[in-house]
C-alpha cells in the first residue's frame, strides 16, 4: 500500500504506540512509531512526516521540550500533543509552544485521533495552496513590473 500521509508518533508506552498505529493504518496513514524521545528529531527528518503525535510525560526528554525542538527546526510541522496530564496549564503551554491541539488519554474513541490528524493534514494542504497562489501572484506581478523598467 502506498501512503501519501506519514505521521510520527512519539510515546514511551508501547500499548499506546500500537493502538495509534493500528488506528491510523486503518485510516490510510503510515505511522512511524518512536518510543525513545531522544531519537525523535533524527527520525522525524529521516521519515519526512509533516504531522507528529507527541506524548508529554516521557523520561529523559519530555514532550514539551521535544515540541520546542521540532518547531525550532521546522515550524510548519503540525504537532498534536497526546497526554494523560489533563490541565489547563499543560494545554496552554503546549499551544504557546506551537502545538495544534491536545488529545487526552485514555483514548476511548479512535475518531479523536483520526479527526485530529485529518485536520492537521488539511491545514498543511491549505498552507501549500496559499503558498502556491502567492508565488503565482508574485510571478505575474514581476512580469508586469518588468515591462515598466526605467531606462537610465
Amino acid at each position: 500500500m502506498e501512503y501519501s500521509k506519514i505521521v510520527m508518533h512519539v510515546d514511551d508506552d508501547p500499548a499506546i504506540l500500537r493502538l495509534v498505529s493500528r488506528t491510523l493504518f486503518k485510516h490510510g496513514v503510515h505511522v512511524v512509531s518512536v518510543s525513545d524521545p531522544t531519537t525523535a528529531i533524527a527520525r522525524l527528518f529521516d521519515c519526512g512526516a509533516r504531522v507528529v503525535l507527541l506524548d508529554i510525560d516521557m523520561p529523559i526528554k519530555d514532550g514539551l521540550t521535544l515540541l520546542a525542538d521540532i518547531k525550532r527546526h521546522d515550524a510548519g510541522i503540525q504537532v498534536i500533543m497526546c497526554t494523560a496530564l489533563v490541565s489547563i496549564g499543560t494545554v496552554l503551554q503546549s499551544i504557546s509552544l506551537g502545538a495544534e491541539g491536545c488529545i487526552f488519554k485514555p483514548i476511548k474513541d479512535p475518531a479523536i485521533i483520526t479527526d485530529s490528524v485529518d485536520r492537521a493534514f488539511e491545514k498543511i494542504d491549505r498552507w501549500w495552496v496559499a503558498l502556491h497562489e502567492w508565488m503565482e501572484h508574485n510571478a505575474k506581478a514581476e512580469k508586469v513590473l518588468s515591462r515598466y523598467t526605467v531606462c537610465q
